[in-house]
């Protein structure tokens, strides 16, 4: 009896530990993020055979160096962490795993990531993946608690995985390639300051900074995130113009920019909590019905 006791007590330490990790590393963002990444690749891939160790490689790679992107703006904001609801709950400002682990885990799989894309991709996707962490965990992490301007600086980490798998199927950035970018780009404003007006009073409470127009949830705001998802419904269109893929996914994505839109003019309407929220659940929408409609639509 004391025997199943002990191995179930170690199995309950084996499974917090697992959960902990997967909280450090953001599982399910870093999943995402593969996915636009992905997305990227296979748009750009027009060999003869499919590239599946490029493919493989940029797809854990990237997510590594997701994950150990996550990890370290968890490690620089532990403190921050505890002084949001959203947030108290993480690994480091509950103790489930020390600063020390922390530190090791994120320096391996970022380690790994980088050894990944470098030896299965080519040396410009992964000097764009080694970019994309230092912007987004030393030059994004301090600046949310300086202003607005954080806002811009991580749309760039943001937008860079779809245009990290274009550069990994094809070694080069092309015009193609800056399109899905600026797609991603673009949709960051909306998408995060939707996040960001649901979540004012937790943010305030960490002194960060994100809303545009001083902070405020008002009409300024209200019309900037419009302005931002306005620009999507051209943008959506390019890659059809330019013959990278179809008429119908063009068509989807003019149809899925026009309801993102019609979700701004209620947040212009009454500036309401609800009317953000549905902004934000609908911008996680936007992004992934597009990229996927453009992957069945792509052209040979």
């Amino acid at each position: 009896m004391r025997t199943v006791e002990v191995t179930d007590h170690i199995s309950n330490i084996v499974l917090i530990k697992v959960k902990a990790y997967a909280e450090l590393i953001k599982l399910r963002l870093s999943a995402l993020v593969t996915f636009s990444a992905v997305f990227g690749y296979i748009l750009g891939d027009r060999g003869v055979s499919f590239g599946w160790s490029g493919f493989l490689g940029l797809a854990i790679g990237g997510f590594l160096i997701s994950g150990a992107s996550c990890a370290a703006n968890e490690i620089l904001e532990r403190d921050l962490d505890k002084l949001m609801k959203r947030t108290q709950n993480r690994p480091l400002p509950q103790k489930l795993i020390s600063l020390q682990e922390a530190l090791w885990v994120t320096s391996l799989v970022a380690i790994l990531g980088v050894g990944l894309l470098w030896y299965f991709t080519n040396p410009l996707t992964t000097w764009l993946g080694i970019l994309s962490m230092v912007l987004y965990v030393f030059v994004y992490t301090p600046l949310k608690r300086v202003g607005p301007i954080a806002v811009f600086v991580g749309a760039i980490p943001g937008a860079l995985p779809p245009l990290l798998g274009w550069t990994a199927a094809t070694g080069a950035i092309t015009h193609e390639a800056l399109i899905i970018f600026g797609i991603q780009f673009i949709w960051q404003f909306p998408h995060f300051w939707a996040i960001a007006w649901v979540g004012d009073e937790d943010y305030k409470a960490a002194g960060f900074k994100l809303l545009p127009s001083g902070g405020g949830k008002d009409l300024n705001t209200a019309i900037q995130i419009m302005i931002y998802t306005l620009f999507l419904l051209p943008l959506g269109l390019l890659p059809t113009y330019f013959g990278l893929t179809g008429m119908t996914s063009g068509i989807v994505a003019t149809v899925c920019g026009v309801l993102f839109l019609a979700q701004t003019f209620s947040l212009m309407k009454d500036c309401s909590r609800k009317s953000a929220l549905r902004i934000m659940f609908g911008s996680f929408l936007y992004l992934p019905i597009v990229q996927i409609a453009y992957l069945l639509d792509k052209l040979p």
